[in-house]
């Protein structure tokens, strides 16, 4: 289901939640990650043909680290404006590109637990 969010820095902010129960994106399962990413597709297109943001973030957090506030999975769809000073992705600035060999090391890694 969808529903606007009570807290909207931007108009249209917009909380995209399955109804099956799963506090994380490691809890949910592929159906229900489906379901919920059709549907925010969905309301990312009613946005965007409503309010014509300049842009749109979708996003998701787990954990205390990650953000998380509430102890549910859902996404994000939220409307931009340029320079509207809402996420700093880099408050130190963007990070220097990782060497190749670091990267490639953390590629197999991944695809190693993808793989079991």
């Amino acid at each position: 289901m969808a529903f606007l969010d009570l807290r909207q820095a931007h108009p249209g902010h917009v909380l995209v939640v399955p109804r099956t129960h799963a506090e994380t994106i490691l809890d949910i399962t592929a159906a229900d990650a489906a379901d919920v990413m059709q549907l925010a597709t969905r309301v990312a297109r009613a946005l965007q043909a409503v309010l014509r943001p300049d842009g749109m973030n979708v996003w998701q957090s787990n954990g205390e680290a990650g953000g998380q506030e509430v102890p549910h999975f859902h996404l994000h769809v939220h409307p931009r404006a340029t320079a509207d000073g809402l996420f700093q992705v880099y408050p130190e600035g963007v990070p220097a590109a990782a060497e190749r060999v670091v990267l490639d090391r953390m590629a197999e890694r991944l695809r190693v637990a993808m793989s079991a």
